[in-house]
């Protein structure tokens, strides 16, 4: 099995630890599911000699259960990339259409939430624009969990609804867009170069909640690395110190980032390979009416039950990517 490279960048002993829970996070769930599929073996050898029906329904859910979970460790044998064990930023930044389209990346931030949930990693808000009147401008949240770049890197792109928009009087259908970036987290034990002359610091005024002391300090802020263009901002810590240390670590990521998407094109550009889908292309459609449909354009798979996937339900998008565009 081939160990993620940005092992390479780090101390001797947390290379040594990190290898260690890496084995583990293999060996262990192929011991339990070794067993439990030789368990429902003799038991359902069992259950048809006495007929018993209702036991054996019991062990087929089982079986549903144990193929679900080899699944997820094929999908995870894809996730070969430096960073795809790392946690991830996810950005969310509405389209034009004004109320409409904060509202939808208000929807995608919930369904974001709640698949993190499902998956048993933990949220963190980093950032958030409010609307005018309803939603979200744009968002930034920290998904803490094992692999989560990995799995979350199929979400990056335009996602696209379609509705009776709530918000129009005349009931008419209205299309929305969402842009959604993700970005691997950077360990501390990664070394990434940020000159403090090449940064420019922007503090304002946070806004939403957070009581007294956002609505009095300047405690929200916004840093730009000059030659690169790459803007992050911060304002759901506490203090500015706190925000700034926030920004701080996520443009180290972006910029850790940046630096293997330029390697891996150069790689690309002199061998033919999968094609790569570039930040800004659309890459799924959400239909609310005249029927419910969610089609991933890349992949071609779709799911009739919209209510699921805004639920969270989204991975089986997400294994079909990787499948397709996995490396």
């Amino acid at each position: 099995m081939t160990l993620p490279h940005f092992w390479d960048n780090q101390t001797e002993a947390n290379q040594t630890i990190k290898k260690a829970n890496f084995l583990k996070s293999w060996i262990l769930p192929y011991r339990d599911l070794s067993k439990r599929c030789s368990d429902v073996a003799a038991l359902v050898k069992e259950a048809i000699e006495i007929q018993d029906v209702a036991f054996l329904a019991e062990l087929n859910a089982e079986i549903v259960a144990i193929q679900k979970e080899i699944d997820e460790l094929e999908t995870r044998k894809m996730l070969s990339g430096e960073l795809d064990p790392s946690n991830c930023f996810l950005s969310i930044n509405s389209g034009a259409g004004g109320t409409e389209a904060c509202d939808w990346a208000q929807m995608l931030l919930r369904m974001y939430e709640r698949w993190a949930s499902r998956r048993g990693w933990s949220v963190e808000m980093v950032d958030a624009v409010e609307g005018d009147v309803a939603g979200l401008k744009s968002v930034t949240i920290k998904i803490i969990g094992e692999y989560a770049y990995g799995y979350a890197k199929a979400e990056k792109g335009v996602h696209r609804l379609v509705r009776i928009s709530p918000f129009d009087s005349n009931a008419r259908r209205h299309t929305s867009f969402a842009a959604v970036d993700v970005t691997p987290e950077v360990s501390d034990d990664i070394e990434i170069e940020v000159r403090q002359e090449d940064i420019r610091v922007d503090t304002y005024r946070a806004s939403g909640a957070g009581g007294q002391h956002v609505n009095k300090t300047d405690s929200a802020v916004r840093m730009t690395h000059i030659p690169t263009g790459i803007v992050v901002s911060s304002q759901m810590q506490r203090s500015q110190i706190q925000n700034r240390e926030s920004c701080l670590k996520m443009l180290k990521s972006k910029l850790y980032e940046k630096e293997l998407l330029e390697r891996q094109k150069k790689i690309d550009e002199m061998s033919e390979e999968k094609k790569k889908i570039e930040w800004g292309s659309q890459i799924r459609s959400y239909t609310f009416q005249p029927y419910t449909l969610v089609k991933d354009v890349r992949t071609k798979f779709e799911s009739g039950n919209v209510q699921a996937v805004m639920d969270g339900e989204i991975d089986d998008f997400i294994q079909a990517y990787l499948k397709e565009f996995g490396e």
